[in-house]
């Protein structure tokens, strides 16, 4: 009994021995208190997004339900920072801990709240598709970003000037740190108002097909601060800088009003005249009265006897189609080039192909060759010794 008295005095004295202001008996409860508030963390957050969630779906809206669901994980720290508040409240600290624990507490809040601003961000400027219109899609998308990095600079600075640092000072600062940056980052200053000016002046959009003649030909997926996403044909990505976009001629094929066709149909030389004008009104025809095909009072549209080739006349069709969709247009030129052998062939003419004419004025005659003998040459000297030599042995 006497040995557990002496336990019992000397955990007594530990519990109540000071720390930072307070005995440590305090402190484990203030940590008990933290950490049950921080495990009861999960069960607060389900409990309130439950009952939130049911008041939302009554709503005829789905903006509240996207919103309740972007902030939830900032809300679910609300428990740790009330934890925080109850167990400091507990400790009652005094002095500079009391100055630290209040600071901190601000602190939180802040963060909790402008984090909560910030990924709430994303689901109300869904709602922005008006300014769509008025402006364009890259232009309110980079509208939504510059707003959520104005939230985290504003964040930053309140949590800096809640631990007493000045945040006036420090843009200065920045500010001459940022002319010599300026100096060595032209380039990207460059594209950065190369990518405004492509969005200003609506030259593309996301999904649209351009081509820059020399650089890249694909969809255009993303127009960034400094570069533009485009997705070539063969499925690699190519990262364009804005300031190669601004600067070249961009062919944008997802603004075509039409779809072009324009063919030179060559036929054979033994074709008519008349069979040359019953090719050329059947194909034109077939043009006018098909209802995939533009009228002339909106296009160019040509069936015309174009030029005399060197193995063929040629007949130019030139017609635009009403669809620009790539598989589409694929389809309707198929269907042409089919009513367009049916025509030729029905005419009684046929294609041309390239070839050549062999002309010969005289041919040889059928008499018997003259047999020419060939020259006798002479043997040289040192050849005739050698030959006697080898007779004589």
């Amino acid at each position: 009994m006497e040995q557990l008295q002496k336990f019992k005095t000397l955990f007594s004295d530990v519990w109540n021995t000071e720390a930072l202001g307070a005995d440590v008996g305090t402190w484990i409860i203030v940590v008990l208190i933290f950490l049950f508030f921080v495990m009861l963390r999960g069960v607060f957050t389900r409990f309130l997004f439950t009952r939130l969630g049911k008041l939302t779906a009554k709503t005829k809206t789905d903006l509240d339900d996207h919103v309740f669901q972007a902030v939830e994980k900032p809300v679910s720290l609300l428990p740790v920072v009330i934890g925080l508040f109850i167990a400091t409240s507990y400790l009652d600290p005094a002095g500079k801990l009391a100055g630290i624990t209040y600071n901190l507490e601000k602190s939180l809040i802040t963060i909790v709240l402008f984090w909560s601003l910030h990924n709430a961000m994303d689901p109300v400027s869904a709602g922005l598709t008006r300014l769509e219109k008025m402006f364009s899609k890259p232009m309110v998308s980079w509208l939504r970003k510059g707003l959520k990095f104005l939230l985290i600079f504003i964040g930053v600075a309140t949590v800096l000037e809640i631990w007493g640092i000045k945040v006036a000072p420090i843009i200065a600062g920045f500010g001459l740190f940022g002319v010599a940056v300026a100096l060595g980052a032209q380039d990207m200053f460059k594209n950065l108002i190369a990518g405004l000016t492509v969005i200003a002046e609506k030259r593309f959009q996301p999904g649209d097909w351009i081509l820059v003649d020399g650089i890249v030909e694909g969809t255009v997926e993303d127009i960034g601060f400094r570069s533009t996403q485009v997705r070539r044909f063969d499925k690699a990505p190519v990262h364009v800088p804005n300031a190669k976009l601004a600067d070249s001629a961009v062919t944008n094929f997802s603004a075509m009003t039409h779809r072009r066709i324009y063919w030179k149909i060559g036929v054979t030389y033994d074709t008519s005249i008349a069979q040359l004008k019953e090719i050329r009104d059947g194909i034109e025809k077939y043009v006018l009265k098909n209802a995939d095909f533009a009228a002339p009072e909106d296009v160019a549209t040509f069936v015309r006897i174009d030029s005399f080739n060197s193995s063929s006349i040629d007949i130019m069709l030139y017609c635009f189609t009403k669809t620009t969709n790539w598989g589409e247009w694929l389809e309707i030129k198929e269907e042409l080039a089919y009513r367009i052998k049916d025509i030729v062939e029905g005419a009684g003419s046929g294609f041309a192909f390239p070839s050549q004419s062999l002309y010969v004025e005289a041919l040889p005659g059928s008499g018997p060759d003259i047999f020419v003998p060939p020259k006798k040459t002479k043997t040289p000297k040192k050849e005739q010794k050698k030959t006697a030599k080898k007779s004589a042995a």
